[in-house]
């Protein structure tokens, strides 16, 4: 055994949890539509290419805690997992739509928890 270390690695423990792996293959490259052929009717067009992004316009300006701390909240109904979740407020922003806040927070997965971080409207969240 070595110093600072008790024994199996985090992939041996992984490995040995009985826990099933993901579906995904993190490691594939990402998969590219192939280029429709002349003549096929059939076979839909490739997309467009992604807008470049010196393209866009500048994001919104973010607005930060004087003592850069994040707040614990509530999160109400995230998109894709319905239901109120804990989470941590990292920072607000003002665009047109409203005020949103950048909240890391977890939702069960299939596997156990999943860390997910993401931009919600003032609405979706509640602070105690």
């Amino acid at each position: 055994m070595q110093r600072g270390r008790s024994g199996r690695s985090l992939s041996e423990r992984a490995a040995r949890s009985g826990v099933p792996a993901p579906d995904e293959d993190w490691d594939a490259p990402f998969p590219r539509a192939a280029p429709a052929q002349a003549g096929h009717a059939d076979q839909p067009a490739a997309p467009a290419p992604p807008p470049d992004v010196r393209d866009l316009p500048p994001p919104p300006p973010v607005v930060r805690r004087a003592d850069g701390r994040g707040r614990h909240c509530w999160v109400h109904d995230p998109p894709g997992a319905p239901g109120v979740w804990p989470g941590l407020l990292v920072e607000w922003r003002q665009t047109d739509e409203g005020w949103h806040g950048r909240v890391a927070f977890t939702v069960a997965g299939r596997a156990g928890s999943v860390l997910m971080e993401a931009w919600l409207p003032a609405a979706s969240l509640e602070q105690r």
